[in-house]
């Protein structure tokens, strides 16, 4: 049956349609502006001429940029909070949702309560801190990622995951004998693949792009991120001279044209690894959507 629509449903179609495109437009647009721009001559980037193309193409942004020792160090920590992070929180939040999740769990009401309450009150940024600190984390690769381990929220979806399946997969697993650990570790986990792609790509995405961690509990800057090598090149109020001594005026007057393509270009590389897997991930964030999503 062919449904009838009306002047009205498609006028309410394309007003939808040009909103979407604007929406989509300004999103997009900075990112590539940003993306020519580093390309781009710094005489025509420095006068506002790019606006739609590249113009002059140069790669002295780039050059400059790969010579940062900071710049490959910031990708090695980077890397291994990103694995170390995800891992931990990966494995925490499985195995909270598992527990709270089974209906013979005593008092996983009042535990889940609590874990509720942690996503409108907390601490704050002082006794987190304090906390840090006494723990012996300060200053250490742990402070980058034990601290966020647990999300609330993700512990909620892989609760909301593991009720939805059939109670009569642990009934006939009970019967033949299997322990909850075997029953987790044997078929819970074998049937969350969904589950874990989410965990691990939300875990994964946050953890690259995190550098607050890095600014409060990191003073050595070895263990610099690279968001915090970003960051420091892109708002930091010292000279890019911190990051590249000059041996000569020409040198200097050299990194002072150079400066915003340096900016641009940092921006592009540090953002590449998300921006190029995410076209292929993306399913799964529209999965991490409907996981616990009500079904009619």
């Amino acid at each position: 049956m062919v449904k009838f629509r009306t002047r009205s449903d498609k006028v309410f179609d394309a007003v939808n349609l040009v909103f979407a495109l604007f929406v989509l437009f300004i999103t997009l647009y900075p990112l590539y502006w940003i993306s020519i721009a580093s390309f781009s001559d710094p005489v025509y980037v420095n006068s506002g001429q790019v606006t739609w193309f590249p113009m002059g193409l140069s790669f002295g942004g780039y050059e400059k940029i790969f010579q940062f020792d900071r710049l490959w160090l910031g990708y090695r920590n980077t890397l291994l909070y990103v694995v170390c992070g995800t891992a931990l929180s990966t494995f925490l939040t499985l195995t909270g949702g598992y527990a709270l999740s089974r209906r013979d769990l005593i008092g996983r009401n009042f535990v889940m309560g609590m874990f509720t309450v942690t996503m409108f009150f907390g601490g704050g940024l002082i006794p987190t801190h304090l906390l840090v600190r006494d723990l012996g984390m300060e200053n250490t690769i742990f402070a980058m990622f034990v601290p966020s381990a647990v999300s609330v929220y993700n512990i909620i979806v892989a609760k909301t995951f593991f009720q939805g399946l059939p109670h009569e997969l642990y009934e006939a697993a009970a019967i033949d004998g299997c322990t909850n650990l075997q029953y987790f570790v044997k078929i819970a986990i074998r049937l969350s693949t969904p589950l874990i792609a989410v965990m691990v790509l939300f875990s994964a995405v946050g953890q690259w792009n995190s550098y607050m961690p890095a600014l409060i509990y990191l003073r050595d800057q070895s263990l610099h991120p690279l968001q915090m090598v970003l960051r420091d090149i892109l708002v930091s109020q010292e000279s890019l001279s911190t990051f590249m001594t000059p041996n000569s005026i020409a040198e200097q007057q050299d990194q002072e044209k150079y400066a915003q393509l340096i900016k641009y270009a940092m921006i592009i590389v540090s953002s590449a690894p998300i921006l190029v897997l995410y076209p292929f991930l993306q399913k799964y964030f529209v999965k991490g959507v409907m996981i616990g999503s009500i079904k009619g």
